[in-house]
């Protein structure tokens, strides 16, 4: 059991109360949920502290911890995943800033299109700060940009899984990356004389 139907029949069990149908979902996506967290990790030096599996344990944790889930489908759930990832990953970051740094910083961006993003450090809070105020603003745009920078999916993948146009899907993506881009890093103010 492994099609979309049926993950989707798995959360609808779940969020019915069915205890056992949460037993049945993790070994399903737990590939999928896999290959979600090695999108994060895949420019990461090999040293991290928090490798691809513990992330998905991680995740597994709070999601154990649920006590409601208003997921409509596959789609749905994986993007609520991504996104818990993504809290997983700052609280990683904000407990590394606060302890005592030692050695050199090495630079790792969350993919090539945001390469302004460096997941293993500091800017990764900002980021989040910053997605969190764009949902706030247009959901749609933040949307776009868990499911291609976060669940890796194609923009065309992501057109589809919004029920949008392609062409729709990249200015939305175009307009959330310089959005989030300026939030993090504001414009000077100009000097006044």
């Amino acid at each position: 059991m492994d099609e979309p139907g049926d993950i989707t029949r798995l959360l609808r069990d779940w969020k019915e109360g069915r205890p056992d149908a949460f037993d049945q979902l993790m070994p399903v996506v737990y590939g999928d949920l896999r290959r979600i967290a090695l999108g994060y990790f895949r420019h990461e030096r090999h040293d991290h502290t928090l490798q691809a599996t513990g992330l998905v344990h991680e995740l597994y944790l709070r999601l154990c911890q649920q006590r409601e889930n208003n997921w409509n489908d596959r789609a749905h759930f994986y993007t609520f995943a991504a996104k818990v990832m993504r809290r997983i990953l700052a609280d990683h970051a904000r407990r590394g800033r606060a302890e005592k740094r030692g050695g050199p910083h090495l630079r790792v961006p969350l993919s090539d299109d945001l390469a302004w993003v460096d997941v293993s450090g500091p800017q990764m809070l900002d980021f989040d700060r910053a997605l969190a105020a764009l949902e706030g603003i247009d959901e749609r745009k933040a949307r776009m940009i868990e499911l291609c920078h976060f669940l890796g999916c194609t923009t065309q993948e992501a057109a589809d899984m919004m029920e949008i146009s392609l062409a729709t899907a990249e200015r939305d993506l175009k307009f959330a990356r310089g959005w989030l881009y300026r939030q993090m890093y504001p414009p000077p103010s100009p000097v006044q004389a």
